[in-house]
């Protein structure tokens, strides 16, 4: 059992060298679920208890439209606690865990702030249109795609602003 463990190790560590590039984008895939259980789980206990009550208040701000048949105003503060923690949690997870940055905070923290809120309203905005084109095709399924094609789209955002501008190593 000793000698599977380490030859599956030598064997990251070596893929890891060969291809570091791919390995890092990986890792940032893999690691970013740390970040959706986090949401998950913060939007479970915003709509279950912290918010609970005000799920019955309908909401309409700027693009945002919670009647209370979408989880109403407590349903938009659950969503949006739950962002927020995740986005957090992330920012922490991909500089210790992918990145290994050691940028100065206080100098990315505006651009990783700026990069998720692009992508949290783009996030938000597209589905109705995603879902709306491909409704009359896949039915149902359509809410699936465009789920997935906001995961899509938060990476394009995420990944190249972290590894270029956020997480990049100082000089």
């Amino acid at each position: 059992m000793a000698e599977q463990k380490t030859g599956l190790v030598s064997k990251i560590k070596g893929f890891k060298a060969s291809h570091p590039d791919l390995y890092e984008f990986i890792m940032f895939n893999i690691m970013s679920n740390v970040a959706t259980v986090t949401n998950f789980v913060v939007l479970w206990f915003g709509t279950g208890f912290i918010f609970k009550s005000l799920s019955n208040l309908d909401f309409q701000w700027f693009i945002f439209k919670y009647s209370p048949s979408e989880g109403g105003l407590g349903g938009f503060l659950s969503f949006l606690l739950a962002y927020i923690c995740a986005q957090i949690v992330n920012f922490i997870v991909q500089r210790k865990i992918v990145f290994s940055a050691t940028v100065d905070i206080k100098k990315v923290l505006p651009w990783y702030i700026a990069t998720v809120t692009v992508a949290g309203l783009i996030s938000v905005w597209l589905p109705p249109y995603t879902i709306a084109l491909l409704k009359p095709y896949v039915g149902a399924f359509a809410a699936t795609i465009a789920n997935v094609i906001n995961i899509i789209v938060q990476v394009v955002i995420n990944y190249p602003m972290m590894k270029y501008k956020i997480m990049k190593k100082e000089d």
